[in-house]
């Protein structure tokens, strides 16, 4: 009790630990290593159906949904998104579980679209509600809970499938009750007094109250949506602010296009993946190890994450030609994955590829946020995702949408590997010329920084070397 007192006194760390709480059971989910195997199996859903047309529908209905819950987000105070985040992810386990029909597993494409869109809320919320010193600390321990979360669920999910037989049906309604558990922390988390741009609030004095009392309530309400119209108004302003602050910077520009092409990528990959595995070794027939491998996977690549804090590198000079090699490397892996009958080397194609993109990922936010105030990252983050969303869209309608091409799931696989060898290409051209171009310029900075008495004794030198050079005195030789 004592305990829970100081916490709650404390201007950082009550919010921090509930935050870091629900972060943790909201993505503590057994069941979702499972999704396919569990759709095609028990769920009686075609691999065709899963594949162009369910999957699909979550990708058209994030972008769709993204831009009104980001600004919603800001607006409403951050709480609000991460309750209704909670809410959803209660009702998507809840269709899960329960329906069968083909319209049922549709409305849930849908309802995990929002899911997925409310993160924003759970990123941002942390910076509304502590003081700036504790940023850094708090991100890291919200971050952490939510790898911990996430890799804790998909190995209770292995142990219960491998070693308690467990059915797919009774590991998503374990997964249910840990959703019930992550809405109800939301609900007790401390609401915010204002956002990073809707900052005012709308208040509206007694006296005005008692002036427009009885017959004036037309003008109550004229006051307040004057007062709502100048906040909207100057958070606009200040939003174009911010994005002209962000993106007038050339390295800026280029970290944030590396994030929106790579994660657009990483997004077909991730959602799919599963079915690949299915396709190499179907679950009907063989042992699933979907969860074991997606929890070494999220270790080893919070292991690379990590890792930036420690690495030393001058990354304005290296930086694009790092893009460049590990997008090679992704590449290569996925390309592996697309081509190989070895279930046991897709799985670690897949590894390879989740930890170079979390390393690159995190160098790239880093690098973002290092240089910009928190309301210009919060914009830029929201930014790059749509972005990033809006080129998966492109993807999953020209690749995936029966519509369109409608391709199998191998030569999926292969396209994503032309599209990542692609961003490689591009970042390695530029980054070999960002590292010959700081070469050349230090090596012309070297030589304008020697002295004069250096250079004069070079040339002095110079000149008895060609005197005694045979060669260069041939012509005041006598015959």
């Amino acid at each position: 009790m004592n305990l829970w007192r100081k916490m709650k006194r404390s201007d950082w760390v009550f919010p921090t630990v509930l935050l870091s709480l629900y972060g943790f059971f909201a993505n503590c989910r057994p069941a979702e290593p499972f999704l396919t195997p569990y759709l095609v199996g028990p769920k009686n859903i075609s691999e065709e159906v899963v594949t162009n047309y369910l999957f699909p529908i979550w990708t058209y209905s994030y972008l769709a949904v993204l831009c009104p819950v980001f600004l919603l987000t800001d607006l409403l105070r951050y709480k609000p998104l991460i309750v209704a985040q909670g809410l959803f992810l209660v009702t998507n386990y809840i269709v899960l579980c329960f329906a069968n029909s083909l319209a049922a597993l549709t409305y849930l494409q849908f309802n995990f679209a929002i899911v997925t869109s409310t993160e924003v809320a759970y990123f941002s919320y942390i910076y509304s509600v502590i003081p700036p010193e504790c940023y850094q600390r708090a991100t890291g321990y919200v971050r952490s809970a939510m790898l911990t979360g996430y890799t804790c669920g998909a190995t209770l999910g292995q142990l219960l499938i491998s070693l308690a037989d467990t059915s797919y049906f009774h590991v998503n309604t374990i997964t249910l009750g840990l959703m019930a558990v992550a809405f109800c922390v939301s609900l007790v988390l401390p609401m915010p007094q204002h956002g990073v741009f809707f900052k005012k609030k709308v208040d509206v004095s007694t006296e005005t109250l008692d002036e427009v009392a009885g017959a004036d309530l037309a003008k109550e309400a004229t006051v307040r949506c004057c007062a709502w119209g100048n906040i909207i108004k100057t958070s606009g302003i200040q939003m174009w602010k911010s994005i002209k602050e962000t993106y007038s910077s050339r390295s800026l520009v280029q970290w944030s296009l590396w994030w929106a092409l790579a994660t657009a990528g990483y997004g077909q990959v991730f959602n799919y993946v599963q079915l690949m595995w299915d396709h190499i070794e179907p679950s009907s027939t063989a042992s699933v190890y979907n969860g074991g491998v997606e929890a070494v996977c999220t270790l080893v690549g919070a292991a690379a994450a990590f890792s930036v804090g420690y690495i030393r590198v001058q990354w304005g000079v290296w930086g694009e030609l790092s893009l460049g090699v590990f997008s090679a490397i992704g590449a290569g892996c996925v390309f592996l994955m697309g081509l190989t009958d070895n279930i046991w080397l897709c799985y670690a194609g897949y590894a390879i590829f989740k930890a170079s993109y979390m390393f690159l990922i995190t160098i790239a936010m880093f690098q973002i946020a290092v240089n910009l105030s928190v309301e210009c990252y919060a914009l830029t983050f929201g930014i790059n995702t749509f972005v990033a969303l809006t080129l998966q869209t492109i993807l999953t309608a020209i690749v995936v949408d029966n519509s369109a091409l409608g391709l199998d799931i191998t030569t999926q696989f292969l396209v994503y590997g032309g599209y990542y060898s692609t961003i490689s290409v591009l970042f390695l051209v530029q980054g070999l010329y960002t590292v010959c171009k700081h070469y050349r310029k230090s090596a012309a900075e070297t030589n304008t920084e020697l002295p004069p008495s250096a250079i004069l004794e070079d040339k002095s030198q110079s000149d008895r070397s060609g005197k005694l050079d045979p060669q260069n005195n041939k012509e005041h030789s006598t015959p």
